[in-house]
């Protein structure tokens, strides 16, 4: 049972409507937790895709971007970067998402394709990264917290 209320519902199915059937993209974070039965209450909705996949979103919602998408990098997370609205709901984008190796270089970006699943959301399905998947990328970042989270409800 989701824990989404309306506005992130439709926010998430107005996204499944309109994002082109050739670009590779799952959810990911709190509200695709929410979707998978994780007891958490999403902030935000986030999108994992590839580069060019995050600027066919980016196009595709040309009039709802907040944030326009551009290569962003943190200490440990880099991506192609950006925000929309839909609904009053922050929507963040990041496209091939690559992670921090412990000796310093990157690995290669994130294989979405391979590590979704899709759960039914208002009969639609949507395509969201596994918990499994999750729960790993989460140990990497060394948030061990939300790691044990959902590696418990990866079991299930």
């Amino acid at each position: 049972m989701s824990r989404l209320n309306d506005a992130y519902r439709d926010a998430i199915l107005t996204l499944a409507a309109r994002i082109d059937d050739e670009v590779s993209w799952a959810l990911t974070g709190s509200a695709s937790f929410a979707l998978q039965g994780v007891p958490v209450e999403p902030e935000d909705v986030d999108v994992q895709t590839t580069a060019a996949g995050a600027y066919a979103i980016e196009s595709a919602f040309g009039d709802r971007i907040v944030d326009p998408v551009s290569l962003s990098a943190a200490e440990r997370i880099k991506s192609h970067f950006g925000a929309l609205e839909l609904n009053g709901v922050r929507v963040e984008i990041m496209g091939a998402v690559q992670k921090r190796r412990p000796d310093g270089t990157w690995e290669p970006p994130v294989a979405v394709d391979a590590n979704r699943t899709v759960v039914e959301l208002d009969g639609r399905e949507i395509p969201v990264l596994s918990l499994q998947y999750e729960a790993e990328a989460y140990d990497q970042l060394g948030r061990d917290e939300r790691a044990a989270l959902l590696a418990e409800h990866a079991d299930r």
